[in-house]
């Protein structure tokens, strides 16, 4: 079989979903053709040529993005199991690293001046004032945070416990503003939205859980509030794993992508303190 009744062969399975087929497409097509002018045929197909495919992909000529390469390479992967089968496909990671960037996260006057624009006396003004002081005095998942119980946020001992990924739990800090808004909330608001038993801290105008498409309406991307929390704690001087911690993250290898804030905070530390800086 050629390459060419191959790759169609492989395009024209049931188990590719239409947007997948034609991402894959064009990237097995430039695959093809490159096998082609290397006369190499897929039955020869090793690590070997995988490896030079790769290194050809991500030669500075072809300007070709870390994320189209990984792409590329995934479509190739997929085409050779199903023609090859999975054994023939070498585990080796092939592709350039892509770098992690930090998500860019909203500054001290940011926050203020989103929470400021919450402000408001009713009902609903001071559930959201409440529930986006939270987020980001906690850290909090946009989920995390409307999955909270009356019972989580325990005000004498000053913290909130929240049921994170995987059904993990962890106690966060409860800020002096946050406690003051959610017992302002819970005091004047939370009583006229309430319909019946529930056990939810954030309701709805029809008194049930709230759901994170509220969030989403009152900020377009709440999860920069969770990485406000974790630069200004940064830099303010924590030190990554208590970060790791307070964000929930079952690895220090996902908090690192704070690293390099951390790093700022030392050099200012060192210039700082250091005789010889």
């Amino acid at each position: 079989m050629t390459t060419e009744a191959a790759i169609d062969r492989f395009l024209a399975s049931p188990s590719l979903a239409e947007s997948t087929r034609r991402a894959y497409a064009a990237d097995l097509r430039r695959f093809g053709g490159w096998l082609e002018q290397h006369g190499t045929t897929v039955e020869e197909i090793d690590v070997r040529v995988l490896v030079d495919y790769a290194s050809e992909l991500g030669r500075a000529r072809n300007g070709l993005a870390p994320a189209t390469i990984a792409r590329n390479l995934a479509a190739v992967r997929s085409f050779l199991r199903f023609t090859l089968g999975p054994t023939r496909v070498p585990d080796a990671s092939l592709g350039p690293r892509r770098p992690q960037r930090l998500p860019e996260a909203p500054k001290r006057e940011e926050i203020e001046l989103i929470v400021d624009s919450l402000d408001g006396d009713g009902p609903l003004a001071l559930r959201n004032h409440a529930l986006v002081e939270l987020v980001y005095s906690a850290g909090l998942r946009s989920a995390e945070a409307v999955g909270l119980d009356l019972a989580d946020v325990d005000f004498e001992q000053e913290h909130v416990r929240v049921r994170g990924k995987g059904g993990k739990e962890r106690v966060v800090p409860l800020g002096e503003e946050a406690a003051h808004v959610v017992a302002r909330y819970l005091r004047e608001a939370r009583p006229e939205l309430a319909r019946g038993a529930n056990d939810a801290l954030f309701l709805s105008t029809r008194g049930r859980r709230l759901d994170t498409s509220t969030l989403r309406r009152l900020l377009p991307h709440p999860h920069r509030l969770r990485h406000s929390f974790a630069t200004h704690l940064l830099e303010g001087g924590a030190d990554l794993r208590t970060i790791q911690e307070l964000l929930g993250h079952s690895s220090l290898s996902t908090t690192q992508i704070y690293s390099h804030v951390d790093a700022r905070r030392l050099r200012r530390v060192y210039d700082s303190s250091h005789p010889r800086s």
